[in-house]
């Protein structure tokens, strides 16, 4: 096999990316999992740079590359955490967009398919690039803005035969470029982003249902950087968390695990994963060793506080009931001096 690099999710970390590109050969092929902007600081001159690389680069399609798609089209909104004005405000816009909305969905050769996230388990290789080829078809032409239009959404979220062409291509887009967990009868998960320990009964890591039928190729994929590295005989897990702080991962593809070459590349952190948090539980998260900890130490302190509230709540309600007898006695005293006051009269 000709020098081949897989390359994780790039997500607009233009510096990372050159630093790679730096250690690798010249005349590598270069196959980009997908996410190639946003996040990142520069989205823009991280999608120039990959397109001036030409014949050189196969990069399918992911999410957030999809995302800058809807957002020129004007059928999404942009979000607060996006990176992708630059694209959006260029000069040559136009001509981006149009090199995106170009780009695969699923790429397959010499033993290798390339998708950004998964694999539905009962779609073999051949029919994930069917599929994906009708996707690309859609994207590429004229009517692109409106089929994006309806391509966002969560259903259909299982697989079967019989889906319409609108729900068919809405389920491939999702389980190529967002899936991570599902059920063996190919029913996408979309809350849980964690790693593979995520896993339940029901749902498992899509590479690790039963029967799946793309496990006579080797499937490269992005997307979860929860896992983090993954190198299996037929399984390459790329995202590293490059935007994170983790690292930019290249993987020199051989016909046996044996012939590999894994390139990595520290990157500095441009995204914190604990944004959302503010102050002191921010402060919290970061000192846990680990979050199961924090999630115990939170629980026990709320256990402590309900129980020392009811012990307030038993001890009142105590002092309560012995007013009232208290109370009651008093009454009962007042009352019989009162009878014995009218005894006395009466005699």
């Amino acid at each position: 096999m000709r020098n081949i690099y897989a390359i994780g999710d790039l997500q607009g970390c233009q510096t990372s990316f050159e630093q790679l590109l730096a250690r690798l050969p010249r005349d590598a092929e270069l196959w980009l999992a997908g996410d190639l902007v946003n996040r990142g600081p520069h989205s823009l001159g991280t999608l120039r740079q990959v397109i001036a690389l030409g014949d050189r680069v196969t990069a399918v399609l992911g999410n957030h590359d999809l995302h800058l798609l809807a957002v020129a089209a004007g059928v999404r909104e942009a979000h607060g955490s996006d990176t992708i004005g630059d694209i959006l405000d260029a000069p040559d816009c136009d001509a981006l967009i149009d090199w995106v909305r170009h780009r695969p969905l699923a790429h397959l050769a010499h033993g290798h398919l390339m998708v950004h996230a998964g694999v539905l388990p009962q779609w073999d290789a051949t029919q994930v690039v069917t599929l994906a080829r009708d996707v690309e078809a859609q994207l590429r032409g004229p009517d692109w803005k409106t089929f994006l239009s309806r391509m966002f959404g969560n259903q259909p979220d299982r697989w079967h035969d019989h889906l319409s062409d609108e729900d068919r291509r809405r389920l491939t887009i999702n389980a190529l470029t967002r899936m991570r967990f599902c059920t063996t009868d190919g029913r996408i998960d979309f809350k849980i982003k964690e790693g593979a320990d995520a896993a339940t009964d029901e749902l498992r890591p899509w590479f690790d249902t039963p029967g799946r039928r793309t496990a006579d190729v080797t499937v490269a994929f992005g997307h979860w950087s929860a896992l983090g590295l993954v190198l299996r005989e037929n399984l390459l897990g790329l995202d590293t968390g490059c935007v994170w702080g983790g690292k930019l991962t290249a993987v020199k593809l051989a016909n046996s695990p044996e012939g590999r070459e894994v390139i990595q590349i520290d990157c500095p952190q441009i995204r914190d994963p604990f944004a959302s948090a503010g102050g002191k539980k921010r402060s919290k998260i970061r000192k846990a060793d680990k979050a199961e900890d924090a999630f115990k130490a939170a629980k026990a302190e709320k256990l402590g506080k309900a129980a020392e509230r009811k012990l307030e709540k038993t001890d009142k309600g105590a002092k309560a009931e012995k007013i009232e007898k208290v109370e009651k006695v008093e009454k009962l005293e007042k009352t019989d001096r009162a009878e014995k006051g009218t005894k006395r009269k009466g005699d």
